[in-house]
């Protein structure tokens, strides 16, 4: 028996120190889950529509407004509270043959439709805040948008950089082969290494563009260091150009256009509470009186009502009337900065059509072509490498521009539904243009 209990010593131990280590083992918190599916996730590309889920759940900026609308709640409960009774009490002379004792329940009631008043403008305050985190939204949206787009566009810049190289390697190559062959000179080899050595600049620029733009999307749903290795998107596929009647139409639905004539009726209805103020509110008293020297116990009822002669609230009114015409000025200002601003949105995305039409059409066919025929004649000894160079810079040049074109054209898209909100759908886009 005892060599029974001497053997499962160590099981016991065993067992204990599983325990132990068991409960000290921390537990993992929300920030390592979410590094630990940041990481899961990195391997796979980042999509817009991942993009802007992860924004619209983890932005500290729209987490702001949350919290207001949260806090607009508080407000519109304790606008319906009415006034707490008062219970006072009363003692006459402290000795207790001759002393008066009274207790008294006070009660005010408010006149005038106050609490209605009260109610009414902090359910305009909820709105304003609603219509705030929509606006929130929308930006938030757009940031996303023209961030994704950003860092789709720096891909593609490094990839062209990348092949830009490999052309550059291959001109120097092809350069060097001649000199070596005595049929150019050897300036024309310096030449083509300079050409390469700017095209090796180039790329490292596309590449520290791609990272300062990586962290610029990332820091839309607040990571500081991004958890993706790519962003995948056809950015080929352009925003289909809305009539502009049809834009100005969905305007005046958007978010920013009602969130200024609702904070006009905020105004309103806290101009009304400071009316409603200036009529007085009667206290009602109730209580019970006992006298000792007389050995009675007596009654109280009492009613109080103060007289408006010195304070009738004519300043609160009319600070409340003038910040209600402030609010309607404000109105009038952001009906005409949203216009302004949805036209200017409307012309660069027009602009950008064409220029995009006419790089897809013309410019680029007509470099690709000027670049092969100077390639050709130049490896059959019909042009100068410095020909070859110029039909290089062209053609690179011209794709740089199809880029910062292409990403003119999302940039603004995205700036007409930030300014449209939630009232208007994601702007349809084109089929991709097959790039020659």
């Amino acid at each position: 028996m005892d060599t029974i209990r001497f053997r499962s010593w160590p099981w016991t131990l065993a067992i204990m120190a599983a325990a132990v280590i068991s409960a000290a083992a921390p537990t993992p918190t929300a920030a390592q889950e979410i590094t630990t599916d940041d990481v899961a996730t990195s391997s796979r590309p980042l999509t817009l529509s991942d993009a802007i889920d992860r924004a619209l759940k983890a932005s500290p900026d729209l987490a702001v407004a949350r919290r207001e609308l949260e806090a607009s709640e508080g407000t519109v409960m304790q606008g319906g509270v009415r006034p707490n009774p008062v219970i006072a009490f009363l003692q006459q002379d402290t000795r207790q043959a001759t002393r008066t004792t009274t207790l008294q329940l006070n009660q005010s009631i408010e006149l005038g439709g106050k609490r209605r008043a009260r109610i009414e403008a902090a359910e305009r305050g909820r709105d304003t805040a609603s219509l705030g985190l929509d606006v929130r939204r929308a930006e938030i949206r757009a940031a996303v948008t023209a961030a994704f787009f950003d860092v789709l566009v720096a891909q593609e810049r490094l990839r062209l950089a990348q092949a830009s190289v490999e052309l550059a390697e291959h001109a120097t190559g092809a350069a060097s082969r001649r000199v070596i062959a005595g049929k150019i000179s050897p300036v024309e080899e310096t030449k083509a290494r300079v050409a390469e050595a700017g095209m090796r600049l180039e790329l490292t620029l596309a590449a520290s563009e791609l990272t300062t733009t990586r962290r610029r999307l990332a820091a839309t749903w607040g990571s500081p260091t991004p958890h993706f290795e790519q962003v995948e998107g056809d950015l080929d596929a352009l925003p289909v150009l809305p009539v502009l009647t049809d834009l100005n139409t969905r305007l005046a639905a958007s978010p920013a256009m009602l969130r200024a004539k609702i904070e006009v009726g905020r105004r309103q209805a806290l101009a009304e509470v400071e009316r409603r103020q200036r009529m007085p509110n009667v206290t009602v008293s109730l209580g019970a009186q006992r006298n000792e020297e007389l050995g009675l116990d007596q009654a109280i009822l009492g009613v109080s009502l103060p007289i408006p002669i010195f304070d009738r609230n004519q300043g609160n009114l009319l600070e409340a009337l003038r910040r209600t015409d402030k609010a309607r000025d404000e109105r009038s200002a952001a009906e005409i900065r949203l216009s302004n601003d949805l036209a200017a949105a409307y012309e660069r995305l027009k602009a950008v059509h064409q220029e995009v039409e006419s790089l897809r059409r013309d410019i680029l066919p007509g470099a690709q072509s000027a670049f092969d025929a100077a390639t050709r004649g130049f490896e059959l000894g019909k042009f100068s490498f410095l020909e070859v160079l110029d039909a290089q810079r062209t053609l690179f040049q011209a794709k740089t521009q199809h880029l910062r074109a292409l990403a003119e054209t999302h940039r603004s898209a995205a700036e007409i539904e930030r300014i449209l909100g939630d009232a208007s759908p994601i702007l349809f886009l084109a089929p991709a243009v097959t790039q020659p």
